[in-house]
């Protein structure tokens, strides 16, 4: 695929907020092969761990997975608990220049998240957190089972929703942490798993030396 055709896409891809924000759903980035062989490639080699989280002063851990990786041990605190980046590998940073190349955006982390069914989801909630770039992009990659992805306004409370095909691609940029939530709903329909790469912008500036 030509730069040509990646500015095509980019510049076609409409804006699934109505207001306050950009969320640009740009489709399937990866042939079916190519996910199919990424997905296998991850679920065996990520070095998953349950998710942790500090609810009402007490220490959760979710059944969903996942790890944490940076340009350098990036920490990344969230939910009462902090992570420490592992170092890139071959495979991720190849995923990671493709998107760059083809949003044009640059990252310098990216947070894994594997939901073994459909029973597994995450709830409303914004990425906001002091260590990210404020107003920077996230780009998310869903690999395996198709899922519904919702977003919600945080003061009219309107709603849209749209399915994550299998090696697609989803980018939320400017105000929209800001103004909107988003969640990923669990379901009964999905037996299968999903893998889930969200590319970050980790705001160095802002990290202790």
């Amino acid at each position: 695929m030509t730069l040509d055709l990646f500015d095509q896409q980019a510049n076609s891809a409409p804006n699934l907020l109505p207001y306050d924000g950009e969320a640009i759903y740009y489709g399937k980035q990866f042939t079916q092969s190519e996910a199919d062989a990424l997905f296998q490639a991850l679920i065996a080699a990520i070095p998953w761990e349950a998710d942790k989280a500090v609810i009402m002063g007490k220490l959760i851990e979710t059944k969903r997975k996942v790890a944490w990786y940076g340009d350098r041990p990036f920490p990344y605190r969230y939910s009462g608990t902090t992570k420490v980046a592992l170092v890139w590998t071959e495979g991720l940073l190849m995923i990671k220049n493709r998107i760059e190349a083809f949003t044009g955006e640059k990252f310098n982390s990216c947070l894994l998240n594997l939901y073994h069914s459909g029973d597994e989801g995450m709830a409303y909630h914004s990425d906001g957190e002091q260590e990210l770039r404020k107003n920077g992009a996230i780009a998310s990659l869903s690999l395996g089972a198709e899922r519904k992805f919702s977003f919600k306004h945080k003061k009219t409370k309107e709603r849209k929703d749209i399915w994550l095909a299998h090696g697609s691609l989803l980018v939320m940029k400017g105000v929209t942490q800001q103004h909107w939530l988003h969640r990923l709903p669990p379901t009964k329909k999905v037996d299968s798993p999903r893998v889930n790469l969200t590319f970050r912008q980790i705001n160095e500036a802002s990290l202790p030396v």
